[in-house]
């Protein structure tokens, strides 16, 4: 089965509070290329992270983004310094006394006292966050390879129904190939015969059996089908085969640009035409395949 090189994955937990998103995305690469973004104190577990990817994807372009909280930061938590708070609560009700001043002493007028308030990064304990993170790539990981796969699903059926239409173009021009042939022979005997006045030798018809056979397709045709078996066969493979595939278009392509420059026939040509636009649209689809 077909696997695309383009995919999407995420997956979302907590590490003692802190909040830890992964995504993985990954579109499509001659070769394979891993990009991790992971916050600072993430970086030791870059080679850990990217064998994991690897294990996945064979080919593509896939980057990998690890967010620790909000803003790709580790989180804060606010502390109150109470007994302070007390002493400045004190000292405004002695002041709001002594100098019989109106007014209340609210919450407003206390948080303006600032260094009554603590903010500190959450502490983090790197060795359960590394396994949350980890967790956290290996389900991400999990869901861009169903994505991956469901895409390849819809490639397959979509470069199978493409095949068919031409092994039916193969069969036309194999139908109408023994006609032209037949005619080139016909006009090519025919003129000889106008212009020898109706004498011809043995040698004279092997010579135009070969110039018949210069425009005879039949070995590109062969050559044509057994490519097209063998993309067929592949397919159906497990492993990554977009390599393999693009080789085999380019090989395909070849014998139907032979075909088209041999058979000097308006119909095949038209076949020929059929041929290559199929060929181009498969070779679209080949390129998104792992």
């Amino acid at each position: 089965m077909l696997k695309s090189m383009t995919g999407f994955g995420k997956r979302e937990g907590t590490s003692h509070g802190l909040a830890v998103a992964v995504e993985v995305r990954s579109v499509n690469h001659r070769f394979r290329e891993i990009v991790l973004r992971v916050p600072k104190g993430g970086f030791e577990w870059e080679e850990e992270l990217k064998e994991l990817v690897a294990r996945t994807c064979r080919r593509g372009r896939i980057e990998l983004v690890a967010v620790y909280g909000k803003g790709h930061e580790r989180g804060k938590h606010v502390t109150l310094d109470r007994p302070l708070a007390r002493q400045y609560h004190r000292a405004l009700k002695d002041l709001q006394r002594d100098f019989r001043l109106e007014g209340e002493i609210d919450v407003e007028l206390l948080a303006s006292f600032r260094d009554i308030f603590h903010v500190a990064e959450i502490p983090v304990d790197d060795k359960h966050l590394h396994r949350v993170v980890k967790r956290l790539t290996t389900g991400a990981l999990a869901d861009l390879d169903r994505m991956r796969f469901k895409e390849g699903k819809a490639l397959q059926v979509d470069i199978t129904e493409r095949l068919k239409a031409m092994r039916g173009v193969h069969r036309a021009i194999e139908r109408r190939l023994p006609l032209v042939v037949e005619g080139l022979q016909e006009r090519l005997q025919s003129r000889v015969h106008a212009l020898s006045g109706g004498e011809q030798d043995t040698w004279l018809n092997k010579e135009l059996a070969l110039v018949a056979d210069r425009y005879d397709v039949t070995e590109e045709l062969t050559r044509f089908r057994s490519h097209g078996v063998q993309f067929e066969e592949m397919l159906k493979k497990r492993e990554p085969v977009g390599r393999q595939l693009d080789f085999l278009l380019q090989e395909m392509g070849r014998e139907v640009n032979t075909i088209g420059s041999k058979a000097n026939d308006a119909e095949i040509a038209k076949h020929v035409i059929q041929l290559k636009s199929e060929l181009e649209k498969i070779r679209e689809q080949v390129q998104n395949v792992e």
